[in-house]
């Protein structure tokens, strides 16, 4: 199965905590990981500094990806009837969920109000 990884999985994992290490590079060398735009997004404004910039660039280089049309129409469209902003998901969140779906992926996150919008059978668990 496919796994999009959230951007909360993906901060642990460039700080080196070796939990998530270990159970993320398996799962990027086997071609498991589907990466997103926004996400990557949201890594790239939080690097310090050009070094961490350039690392990003090559692993969103490196990843498949997915081009969605239309996803924040279709995130903000689903996000609006689920109310999700009264469940404080916001629309990259949304996003996630919206592609995830699409493409029949799970999603990793350790964002507890994402997790909940999520069914348990979309939530990825590296003990899975």
């Amino acid at each position: 199965m496919t796994v999009i990884v959230d951007t909360s999985v993906w901060i642990e994992f460039f700080r080196g905590e070796e939990e998530y290490h270990a159970a993320l590079m398996p799962l990027i060398e086997q071609g498991r990981v589907l990466a997103l735009e926004c996400v990557f997004g949201e890594l790239i404004q939080g690097a310090r500094d050009e070094r961490e910039r350039n690392l990003l660039e090559r692993f969103w280089d490196a990843l498949p990806k997915t081009e969605i049309p239309r996803l924040f129409v279709v995130a903000g469209k689903h996000s609006s009837i689920e109310q999700y902003p009264k469940k404080g998901v916001g629309l990259i969140d949304a996003a996630i969920v919206a592609a995830a779906r699409q493409v029949k992926a799970q999603v990793w996150s350790l964002d507890k109000k994402l997790n909940a919008i999520l069914t348990s059978s979309e939530r990825f668990s590296p003990s899975t």
